[in-house]
Formats: C-alpha cells, structure tokens, sequence
C-alpha cells in the first residue's frame, strides 16, 4: 500500500464530519470541473466555427496561391509549371487572371466588379463552385458568337439578369487606352451563362469569363496573374509552402490559404485564445482555494504530522503527501471537467442543442473537438493545481515534530 497517497486521501475525504476545509475542497474541485468543462466547449466552438468560415473561403481560395513578387502579371514559363507539377501534393495547377472591370446592361446599368479569368476545367476541380450554381450552367465557352460569362446571384438579382442576356465588360486597360488615344472605349461583350451562389464571407461579387477571354480584355498576352494550386491535403499547405519557396527562390510569392484570408484568421485565433485565458482564470481561482484549504489542513493536522515526522517519515515524504492531495483534486476535477465537456460538445455537434439566427448562414453552434485543445486544458489545469499544493507542502514539512505533539 501507498503510505503517501492512502494518508493524503483520508486527510482530504475525512468521513467523520462535514468541515469549512471540505467546504473549501468541495468548492475547489467544482472550480476546476466547471472551469474545465466550459474550455473545452468554448475551444470547440471557437474550432467549428473556424472550420465553418475556412469551409466557405476555401469555396473562392485556392489550397496555394502563386504570383510574381514584384510584378500584377507572370509569363507561363514551361520551367515554371514543370517544377510546380512534379511536387507530389499537388494535384492541381490552373492559371487565373484577376482584375476590375466595369460591368455594363443595356439599360444603361452599371456597377464595378471583380472579374476572373480561368480555365474552366481546372478552376472546376479547383473547388466547388459548379456545385453552386443556381440557374443556367457554368459554362465560359463561346456561345453565339460571344464568350459565357457566370455572374453571382447578387447581380443577377439586383439587376434582373438571367441566363442568355447580354452583358458588357470594360476594363481599366481599355478605360486608359480610349483616355490616351481620345476615342471611345470599346467593351468585350458577353452571353450571361449562369449565376452561382455562395454564402458571402468577404464582400464583392465575382464575375467568371474564359482565361483567353480575360487576357483580351486585360490586354495581357500569354500572361496571367498567377497560378492556383490544389493539393492532396489542406492541412499540408504550409509545408508545401515552404517547399515551394525552396524550389522557386524569391522572385516568386507564395501564399497559402491562410495567408490569403490572414486578417480575418488571425482575428478568429486570437479570439479563440482570448478567450482560452479568460476562462482559465476560472481555473486560477479554483487553484487558489486549493492553497487555501491545504493550508487550513495543515495547521489542523499538526498533530499528525508530528507524530508522523516522530515515527521516522522524512520532509520529503510530508512534502509528498500535500503534493498529492493538490494533484488528487486537479484528477478528480479535469476528470469530470473533461468528461462533462466532451459530452456536452458531442451533444451540441449531434443534437444541434443550442440554436443560431435563422438568418446566420449554419443552424446552431459549430463544434469540431480538437484533442490537442483538450490536452492543453487538462495539462495546464494540472499543473495549476500541483503548483497550489506547493507552498501548503513546504508548511508542512517545516513543522517541528517536538512543538506539534507538546503544544497539542
């Protein structure tokens, strides 16, 4: 039998009577439950909801963007793709050209939007966009003549436009060309194909036209913006990252999907462990009342420490018990913490317990349970309390065994 943790456990769960130092404990132990439980469905939510905005993002982002570190436009240099293409984690490789343009109606309509040029095959196993097309086809091949242009359900209902109108794009190379040469710009007409639908995270519609297409409006002959790369694993985007650059060296930027939406994730992290240190001083409070009831079971037990020291027990075994009644109450605490937490996060992910707005783009609160998250919470609560029994445990060993018995 454990001399160290059978005395540690009849000091902290004495049966005889119900005390102000139970009290103490009793309180402490519910402390590091409850601050416990609440972390790690907080973590999960913040985690949800993260995979949530990532999830819609990632249905405009590419896994790695590639674009020139000093120039809007790149030449498709063969090199170029070739070394791109033969690393191992990426699947897919497609150019894409980005620009303004004005979108123009025969009604004398107009508005500023973004407008991207892609190769539609590719672009469509890029992500999934095609799957959220809401009327017509995405489709930027000819068609009567002219290219196909997808426009965003936005546009399409802030202008009444349907699949087979006719629309009108003008770029900002034509705008200075008609500026320098003192005649009239001429815009690049189109078939309006379809409209898609995507839950806007970031503001601004996008209009999708044919690479060719855009290289003509842009003027950018055998030149794009850049290169959009899928990989076999989204999580790997930053190692593929750091190969890339290896590979490539500086002229070229590389940017993965965090580092093309790096504002708004970096604000979601921070939020999320904001928070984390918030609700650990829940956790920090809790570990104070254990430095308290240790104390109070210090001088109570005076005798019996004496009378321990007496039979031969050394500092270093008084010291151990006080330490282990410190990690008993961290055990039992992250134990039913831990417990409660991942069930009321399961609860919430498969029973949608806690509704959002109707009018939020998800039903109720997102959860996705990190393990890595839980381990920090136990790990950190852990210490927390270890490290509360510490002063109570020096107190105790500096009893003097003689004093304790006379003066009792």
């Amino acid at each position: 039998m454990n001399v160290v943790r059978f005395i540690s456990g009849r000091y902290l769960f004495s049966r005889k009577h119900v005390s102000l130092i139970s009290i103490l404990t009793g309180i402490s132990i519910a402390g590091i439950t409850i601050g416990t439980a609440l972390l790690i469905v907080i973590l999960s939510v913040f985690n949800g909801f993260f995979d949530v905005i990532r999830g819609f993002l990632l249905s405009f982002d590419p896994d790695i963007r590639i674009e020139m570190a000093d120039s809007r436009v790149m030449a498709q240099n063969p090199d170029f793709l070739e070394t791109v293409a033969s690393n191992p984690d990426v699947v897919e490789l497609t150019p894409y050209i980005d620009g303004k343009v004005m979108l123009a109606f025969r009604d004398g309509r107009n508005e500023v939007v973004t407008v991207r040029g892609v190769e539609q095959d590719g672009y469509i196993r890029l992500n999934e966009l095609e799957n959220s097309v809401k009327t017509g086809v995405f489709d930027l091949s000819v068609q009567n003549n002219r290219p196909g242009v997808v426009i965003s359900e936005a546009l399409s209902n802030r202008f009444g436009i349907d699949p087979g109108d006719e629309a009108a794009l003008l770029s900002t190379t034509g705008m200075r060309r008609a500026l320098t040469q003192f005649s009239a710009p001429r815009a690049s007409r189109f078939n309006v194909s379809g409209t898609y639908s995507i839950q806007q995270i970031i503001e601004g519609d996008v209009v999708y036209i044919d690479l060719l297409a855009a290289q003509r409006l842009f003027n950018m002959q055998n030149q794009v913006t850049g290169f959009d790369l899928k990989l076999t694993d989204t999580d790997d985007a930053s190692r593929v990252k750091r190969e890339l650059e290896a590979e490539l060296g500086p002229d070229y930027r590389i940017s993965s999907w965090y580092d093309l939406q790096k504002p708004l994730y970096d604000v979601m992290m921070v939020e999320k462990w904001g928070s984390y240190v918030i609700l650990m001083i829940i956790i920090l409070v809790a570990a104070l009342n254990i430095v308290g009831s240790l104390t109070m079971i210090v001088l109570q037990k005076r005798k019996d420490i004496g009378i321990l020291m007496s039979m031969g027990m050394s500092k270093k075994k008084i010291r151990q018990i006080f330490r282990m009644q410190g990690l008993q109450i961290g055990l039992i605490g992250c134990g039913i913490g831990g417990v409660a937490g991942i069930l009321l996060a399961i609860a919430q992910q498969e029973l949608e317990l806690v509704k959002l707005s109707s009018a939020f783009i998800i039903s109720a609160y997102p959860i996705s349970i990190n393990p890595w998250d839980i381990v920090l919470i136990l790990g950190v609560t852990m210490i927390l309390c270890v490290a509360a029994s510490w002063y109570p445990s020096l107190r105790a060993a500096d009893v003097d065994p003689a004093d304790a018995v006379r003066n009792e």
